[in-house]
């Protein structure tokens, strides 16, 4: 009996699950360093490495929508001298603490990752 081993899915393609389960905390980090718009926000979480590409807008607005109304962000609109007003977003101190606690479950995440590696390398047919 043989087994067919698969390649792991890709987990930073965006609209997998895995994508899509960073992105609040990709969206809050990038509104750690400064308030921003929609558009801003969509171009700095792709640094973090959890979508591929430029994340779906559709989607970034529906977690802005989503966290706004659980008040880890606020926004407001702004003017400026040319073009349409802008809603920029900022992180309210619940959001502070919540990415608080995302940076602690993924470095968790990094130390079991981690050890799996080790174990694994250690076995390694040499």
């Amino acid at each position: 009996m043989s087994t067919k081993i698969s390649r792991p899915r890709n987990p930073h393609r965006t609209g997998s699950g895995k994508a899509e389960r960073y992105i609040q905390p990709s969206i809050l980090m990038s509104l750690r360093r400064k308030p921003s718009y929609g558009y801003e926000i969509i171009q700095t979480i792709q640094e973090f490495g959890f979508v591929e590409g430029q994340a779906p807008p559709g989607m970034i607005y529906r977690h802005l929508r989503d966290l706004e109304s659980t008040g880890l962000v606020e926004s407001s609109w702004k003017t400026e001298d040319r073009g349409p007003a802008k809603r920029v977003y900022e992180l309210t101190p619940e959001g502070e603490e919540t990415l608080g606690l995302w940076a602690e479950y993924m470095e968790q995440q990094a130390q079991k990752l981690a050890s799996f590696i080790k174990a694994y390398r250690k076995t390694a047919k040499r």
